[in-house]
């Protein structure tokens, strides 16, 4: 059982850059990959970026591929997600997924993470 609480959401104009945080719960955090999806209005969910337990394995959604970077500091149980140039399409509800990492590939997929965070919203003015 991991619990998940995304932090770093506001509001800001287009080209600006946001820090996206995700705080995990246990000390297992090490062992689980993690992901960011995103739900803007009136969509579905779609998949972000995602990292392996060790941080060795990245891969990204070609929409933010070059603008936005995943990493985590297991030291701290956090997930990042760096989000620069940003653009009023990428205004949505940020979230962090984890699910034990058995096998390292990456995992673009909903159904593909066990445990969520509650989101926290972007909002990108232009």
């Amino acid at each position: 059982q991991v619990q998940l609480v995304e932090s770093g959401g506001g509001l800001v104009q287009a080209g600006d850059s946001l820090r996206l945080s995700c705080a995990a719960s246990g000390r297992t955090f090490s062992s689980y990959a993690m992901g960011w999806f995103r739900r803007a209005p009136g969509k579905a969910r779609e998949f972000v970026a995602y990292i392996s337990g060790s941080g060795a394995m990245t891969n990204y959604a070609d929409s933010v591929k070059g603008r936005f970077t995943i990493s985590r500091d297991n030291a701290k149980n956090t997930v990042y997600l760096q989000m620069n140039s940003l653009k009023p399409e990428d205004t949505a509800v940020y979230y962090c997924a984890a699910v034990y990492d058995y096998r390292v590939a990456p995992k673009r997929y909903e159904y593909e993470y066990a445990f969520w965070g509650q989101g926290t919203q972007v909002t990108v003015s232009s």
